[in-house]
């Protein structure tokens, strides 16, 4: 398996509805950041879904490092 590159030093901003799904690019090479286009499958890696709890603008991680993924938690200021 593969390491998820780093795909922005910063979060993506979405504006999320609640109670859909989303599917967070965790390998950091899909060309549809922060979302999933399918570029994982050659590196042995899943995106994360994750469903939006409420309709906002939600923080998506850009680095792939974050320990809140798919959420950002401001790990990419250490990288």
């Amino acid at each position: 398996m593969s390491e998820s590159i780093v795909a922005k030093k910063g979060s993506f901003p979405v504006d999320v509805e609640e109670g859909k799904t989303y599917f967070w690019c965790a390998c950091g090479r899909s060309k549809s950041q922060p979302f999933c286009d399918g570029s994982h499958k050659e590196f042995g890696m899943s995106p994360e879904k994750w469903v939006a709890p409420a309709t906002k603008t939600a923080f998506f991680c850009g680095c792939k490092k974050s320990g809140r993924a798919p959420l950002c938690d401001g790990t990419h200021s250490k990288i």
